[in-house]
């Protein structure tokens, strides 16, 4: 009884130390600039003009429905085209198969930067910069997503996939309508921790991405922080920071059960 006390009582105070910088973000947000600095979580009074001055000064709300579509987009892409490369290499038998899955697992090592300045030139070449073309094409295949997909469907019992044969399924059809139904967990998780990746990517729409109006949330509001927009004032600054993190957060708590079960049955660790 004493040990699981103790353990409680440690997990008590890290849930604490995590999550009181995001309580603050957000009470801070809603405070008089005066009270910002004093580091108080409940202010004198709750104030929205910070976020009224946010919307004044840039178009949040094309930012947000940008980020949305283009998240959307890129998970979509992923969870399609990661399935479909992952059943090939867990299910099909070619030549070259395992020398394949070894390059997609060495792709994972290579950091963004080194391939940034080649990717651009591509964007370049086909006229693809300041379009959502730049945005999603190049996140519609995922290494994490196919070697998921692919250890998944391995475990796929095969006389099911024997049988949908027999029936006249074809290989389209064993992907979508049966291994998909049963690989509920890694979709889950793949489509969780992609769409988190997209939103929060900035670096690559900072290259791509120079109409304002085709900028992500992430971007703008870096743009915005970082440009001087926000005129050193840090309650502007702390509302921008709770409009690009809101969506996530809300994301999770809806979703965190699912994802929490997919990761633990689909063998996600780290």
């Amino acid at each position: 009884m004493i040990k699981k006390t103790l353990l409680y009582f440690v997990l008590l105070i890290g849930a604490v130390s995590f999550l009181y910088p995001f309580i603050w973000m957000i009470s801070a947000s809603l405070a008089p600039d005066k009270e910002i600095g004093s580091l108080v979580l409940l202010p004198s009074h709750i104030t929205f003009d910070n976020y009224h001055q946010l919307i004044q000064k840039i178009p949040v709300w094309r930012a947000l429905f940008n980020s949305l579509f283009v998240s959307g987009l890129v998970t979509l892409g992923v969870l399609i085209f990661g399935s479909m490369t992952g059943y090939a290499l867990a299910r099909l038998e070619f030549r070259g198969r395992n020398l394949l899955f070894y390059i997609i697992i060495f792709t994972m090592t290579i950091p963004f930067q080194i391939t940034l300045i080649p990717q651009y030139i591509i964007m370049v070449k086909l006229h693809w910069t300041d379009t959502y073309l730049a945005l999603v094409v190049p996140g519609l295949m995922n290494a994490f997503g196919i070697i998921l997909f692919r250890q998944y469907f391995k475990s796929v019992p095969q006389d099911l996939i024997d049988a949908a044969r027999l029936d006249g399924c074809g290989e389209f059809g064993i992907i979508f309508r049966v291994m998909w139904p049963n690989s509920v967990p890694a979709l889950v998780t793949v489509g969780i921790l992609t769409f988190m990746a997209s939103w929060n990517d900035v670096l690559w729409p900072l290259i791509v991405i120079r109409d304002q109006s085709l900028m992500t949330m992430p971007q703008l509001v870096t743009l915005f922080v970082v440009g001087g927009r926000a005129e050193s004032q840090l309650g502007v600054k702390l509302a921008s920071a709770v409009l690009l993190a809101l969506p996530i957060i809300i994301a999770y708590m809806f979703f965190q059960k699912y994802f929490i079960n997919s990761a633990s049955s689909s063998g996600l660790k780290g």
